[in-house]
């Protein structure tokens, strides 16, 4: 619902085994742990300059929480882990 809080989990228990984990809304990216800098970044969209405040990343386990959710962050949400091999998660969200 519209204004609640939506987490998408990752999975994993350590983060520290992946080189990077990347998230995307669509195509653009919207957040990254990068373990090799020891670094974290949450970034804009094109369509949605607050999309970045509204966004929380666990540097735990690398899930990636919407707070204050608008139907605009309705659509497809991909993660890449990236360590030896890379895998891949998609999880689509509906805000109504």
């Amino acid at each position: 619902m519209e204004g609640e809080s939506v987490t998408l989990h990752t999975g994993v228990t350590e983060v520290q085994k992946y080189r990077l984990i990347e998230w995307m809304f669509g195509n653009s990216r919207i957040a990254e742990i990068y373990n090799l800098t020891r670094s974290s970044s949450i970034y804009d969209t094109d369509n949605d300059k607050t999309l970045k405040t509204r966004l929380k990343l666990d540097h735990q386990t690398g899930s990636l929480t919407i707070t204050n959710t608008r139907t605009t962050d309705s659509g497809l949400y991909q993660l890449t882990l990236t360590s030896e091999e890379t895998k891949y998660k998609s999880f689509s969200v509906t805000v109504s």
